[in-house]
């Protein structure tokens, strides 16, 4: 990830951002950060960059030409390095920071941090001429109801919250991709040694050892703390808490929407008269499901609902079979989708792990890349190298290399399953699927994977391995204007 910061202070940007988690992402290139001084573009002889408003009114503007002189070298440098490569490629996308602008969340910060690269321009004075505004902004943005003196410290909280989510930035083992602004839920009282400071006890609970009560206190504590402080956000958990029972009715069919909003990866777009609709942060997916006796035309209502913005920047996934089966001839020939896979959903409802007879499994690493199975055809390169600094890629070792491997991607689906030919029906690809299950059961997660429709001997080993399988099935869509 790139930070481009257009600013009269580069100094305050650098000096913040080169401490702590983000000064070390910097010096381990996980992500890069150069801050651009607006002044050295202006044309006038004594460096100013600003000047009286039009039309009267206190204080000064900055002016339009040295600013976009700044972003004009910036993006120029940005698409000079894609030009041996046979791609098309935009502008980066320019972030203003504004009090008018969107509220910058959580979700947006995991939006933003799916790109290659940002340019933030830093306001100062009493802003910026909106023509150069007009000329360079894509997202107007706000980290709350109050105004600075400049855009330097909204831009530095962006970009801290931005990082911590790119992969390989936090090095603790299950990294940002578990992490979120869970459920709407404030966050839970937590407590270090020692067990009792001027008289206050830690929560006996606590120490007890048992993981399941103390989820279950935490649970509740979130809450509990919620609702009193946050009435806004305890709110939209209910409202959100209503759409997973909903959902809970065929569980199996559903899992992936449930596990969507439980991980807090997902936000409820839409949910009337038996139609909900998802939409997933992490994959950039709408999940959608509809009952099995509407017609397609309540599925398109619920589209319609939906912002054209979402939209366009994502793929559906329509879980209700029986509706599609007698319309797909229609939505082939009328709708901008079509079907790309039918598959079955698997989950795992127990809590207790399974047994991995293949003992030598384990986390694969960045560098292991190359060295994973030559004819692994399943994914992209480039989805393999996101899963390994997601570290949700798990390989299976025999004979002094890997033979197997397993993950789950973005969207917390396992699978990326592949076993070489020499080694299978040794039980492996079992013992992976185990291993990926087990591990998150211990992240408090429900594992849930897809499986084409047809794939008889996959479907078979869910079963075995004790995952029940949806009896309906999902389909996927894709825009026909992303297809070559």
């Amino acid at each position: 990830m790139k930070f481009k910061v257009l600013t009269l202070f580069p100094e305050m940007v650098l000096s913040g951002l080169h401490t702590s988690i983000t000064g070390k992402a910097i010096e381990n290139d996980r992500i890069t950060l150069d801050a651009v001084n607006i002044r050295d573009y202006t044309q006038d002889k004594h460096g100013k960059v600003d000047d009286y408003t039009y039309g009267g009114g206190a204080g000064m503007l900055m002016q339009a030409q040295p600013v976009y002189d700044a972003w004009k070298e910036v993006t120029a440098a940005a698409l000079n390095r894609e030009k041996g490569c046979e791609v098309q490629r935009r502008s980066p996308r320019t972030i203003y920071v504004t009090p008018q602008g969107r509220l910058f969340t959580q979700e947006y910060a995991r939006e933003l941090a799916k790109e290659e690269e940002l340019i933030f321009l830093c306001g100062h004075y009493e802003g910026v001429d909106q023509r150069v505004l007009d000329e360079i902004v894509t997202d107007y943005v706000s980290i709350g109801d109050y105004v600075l003196t400049g855009g330097e410290l909204p831009v530095m909280v962006m970009i801290d919250a931005i990082s911590r989510l790119v992969p390989g930035v936090l090095h603790n083992e299950e990294s940002a991709e578990t992490e979120s602004f869970h459920r709407h839920l404030l966050e839970y009282p937590q407590y270090s040694r020692p067990e009792i400071w001027r008289g206050k006890e830690v929560p006996k609970l606590l120490l007890s050892g048992d993981h399941k009560k103390i989820a279950a206190w935490r649970l509740e504590e979130s809450v509990r703390i919620t609702k009193e402080r946050r009435p806004d956000l305890y709110a939209a958990y209910e409202r959100q808490e209503n759409v997973i029972k909903q959902l809970s009715g065929n569980k199996r069919l559903h899992i992936h929407m449930m596990e969507a909003l439980r991980r807090g990866r997902g936000e409820v777009l839409y949910a009337k008269d038996g139609a909900i609709a998802v939409y997933d942060y992490s994959c950039k997916t709408g999940l959608f499901t509809v009952r099995a006796e509407d017609d397609m035309q309540g599925a398109e209502d619920m589209i319609s609902a939906i912002p054209e913005a979402v939209l366009t920047e994502m793929d559906l996934a329509v879980t209700t079979a029986e509706v599609l089966n007698h319309q797909l001839s229609r939505l082939r020939a009328e709708q901008p989708w079509r079907v790309s896979a039918e598959c079955r959903q698997a989950c795992y409802t127990q809590k207790n792990p399974l047994a991995v007879r293949h003992k030598d499994i384990r986390l694969l690493q960045e560098e292991e890349l190359t060295c994973l199975p030559m004819h692994y055809a399943c994914e992209s390169e480039a989805c393999l190298a996101d899963r390994l600094r997601a570290k949700a890629l798990f390989g299976a070792f025999a004979d002094g290399k890997i033979v197997g491997i397993a993950g789950w991607y973005a969207d917390g689906g396992i699978g990326l399953l592949y076993v070489e030919e020499p080694y299978r029906r040794r039980g492996i690809g079992s013992s992976l699927e185990a291993f990926c299950i087990n591990r998150q059961l211990e992240m408090g997660f429900v594992p849930y994977g897809r499986i084409s429709a047809d794939d008889a001997s996959v479907l078979q080993m869910q079963e075995k391995l004790g995952l029940y399988l949806s009896e309906r099935h999902l389909w996927c869509l894709e825009r026909k204007s992303w297809i070559n």
